[in-house]
């Protein structure tokens, strides 16, 4: 008998209306899969929907706030009720703030964590309180080179990403003592070019950008879906983000000099902040932003180090084959000597 065709995963994304998470689900739309799309703003979910439908998979809006976490539990049971299990649940939705610590208020630094914190925290709870009994799903968190290297300016979310690090080691360790088979994974990214920088939040006087050239965000969304199909605890994706945790490691004292020095400037553009700029701590930014920022012209398209990280095996024959005929040359040479 042929092999039947595996029916499509059923996938949830939250963040889904923009950034990383829109391309996520663009990502996984081409399997054709289910997706349920959780993100605040209508105008984004609508396009992020037509996305999946465009390619032959099937959407289901919920637009909620995932620092609810009533909101992400009321969101699950629907998208299980109308697209079935859920095979996959992916944490990309944040929030974040451009300012010094100092500056910013008790309040808002409470929402960066709750949206970028807790919201995995809600997302991840309920994704395994339907996938254990099952015993079997995928969660993948998405972190950042931040959750080992904090940067000026951005406490809030680099806090929260390590907190999400934190988090990830304990639950690996309590699933893993449970012998289960569902899998919890967390990419961490480098700079990428999304939305983000025309609508987080800030008190600097000129618009935010990527403190060095960012990675489109079709890169990021390829680890991601690679992370939520084989079982690896974490993938580092990207040069910038394996210097910035190594350097943290090798010389982390250093490093605090280097970006006192360098992090205030290099994370403003020139431009200065309009009077009439929105941000979307509290409330979403109307209209369809896409995945994509104003970034494009100096982003990275493609990541030779997550192929690397993806095919270690052929990475491993390559170099054990260089290995070899560079052996079998020098032999060469000094047998002609």
């Amino acid at each position: 008998m042929k092999n039947q065709p595996s029916k499509p995963p059923v996938v949830v994304v939250t963040g889904a209306s923009a950034g990383v998470g829109r391309a996520v689900v663009r990502r996984f739309a081409q399997d054709k899969a289910k997706i349920g799309l959780i993100a605040r703003g209508m105008d984004g979910l609508d396009g992020a929907k037509r996305d999946v439908e465009a390619a032959g998979g099937e959407a289901l809006i919920c637009s909620c706030d995932v620092a609810d976490y009533a909101a992400v539990e009321a969101a699950a049971d629907k998208i299980e009720r109308e697209l079935g299990p859920i095979d996959i649940w992916i944490n990309a939705a944040f929030a974040g703030i451009l300012a010094p610590f100092t500056d910013v208020t008790m309040e808002d630094y409470e929402r960066v964590t709750r949206v970028t914190y807790l919201g995995q925290v809600h997302g991840t709870r309920a994704a395994l309180d339907r996938m254990l009994p099952r015993d079997k799903g995928s969660v993948v968190l998405v972190g950042s080179a931040l959750a080992y290297r904090g940067i000026p300016l951005q406490s809030a979310y680099c806090g929260a990403k390590h907190a999400i690090q934190g988090f990830l080691d304990s639950l690996r360790c309590e699933l893993l003592h449970m012998k289960s088979n569902v899998h919890v994974s967390m990419v961490q990214l480098p700079g990428v070019n999304t939305p983000q920088f025309d609508w987080i939040k800030t008190d600097m006087p000129k618009k935010p950008k990527p403190a060095s050239p960012p990675y489109q965000p079709e890169i990021p969304a390829e680890a991601i879906h690679y992370a939520a199909h084989h079982r690896r605890k974490e993938i580092k994706l990207g040069w910038p983000t394996i210097e910035a945790i190594w350097g943290d490691r090798l010389a982390s004292p250093l490093l605090d000099r280097y970006l006192a020095a360098t992090g205030y400037k290099g994370q403003q553009d020139k431009e200065p902040v309009s009077p009439e700029r929105q941000d979307n701590l509290w409330q979403p930014v109307p209209g369809d932003r896409g995945a994509h920022g104003r970034f494009d012209a100096i982003s990275h398209t493609r990541s030779p180090q997550l192929w690397l990280t993806t095919h270690r095996m052929q990475a491993a024959l390559g170099a054990a084959l260089a290995l070899a005929a560079g052996g079998l040359a020098w032999l060469g040479s000094r047998r002609a000597a």
